[in-house]
């Protein structure tokens, strides 16, 4: 006897949703118009600009949209890119950095993240351990410091 499922037959009983129309239907778009950096031109272009603030809990770096590399137009305003080298620690480790930054910056970038502009976010040891806050904290002070805040909480 084994443990298998039942396999169904016949035609599905739900049809599948119809896909999302919209602003959000475009690929690597997220909630109020922020993208994801994805590819490594795109990473090595922000690293190029030249632009980073460090803090004790991540790095952030900043790159303002040009003619030769910005998103599509009805992409979105801001994008951002997350990314953790082994130093931050093994792959669980590394996994839960970038998730507790993409959750600090998907954040405040909604409310506060200045558009035409691609921002990497580059996990540090302390990412672990920082508190949420803090994390926040840090993310706020360099959006200041690179001239990617935007005061107010409604887009624009």
């Amino acid at each position: 006897m084994t443990n298998r499922a039942p396999t169904r037959t016949g035609p599905p009983t739900q049809e599948s949703p119809a896909p999302q129309e919209g602003r959000f239907a475009i690929s690597g778009v997220g909630r109020a118009g922020i993208g994801r950096l994805k590819r490594r031109p795109e990473f090595l272009a922000v690293a190029g600009a030249r632009r980073k603030w460090v803090a004790p809990g991540l790095i952030l770096q900043a790159r303002r949209h040009d003619s030769r590399q910005h998103p599509p137009e009805p992409g979105p305003v801001v994008r951002f890119g997350l990314t953790a080298s082994k130093k931050v620690g093994n792959a669980v480790a590394r996994n839960r950095a970038r998730r507790r930054l993409r959750a600090a910056a998907m954040e405040l970038l909604a409310a506060h993240g200045a558009p035409g502009y691609d921002l990497v976010l580059i996990a540090r040891s302390e990412t672990l351990v920082r508190g949420y806050a803090d994390l926040k904290a840090d993310i706020t002070l360099g959006l200041k410091r690179l001239g990617a805040w935007r005061d107010g909480g409604q887009p624009s």
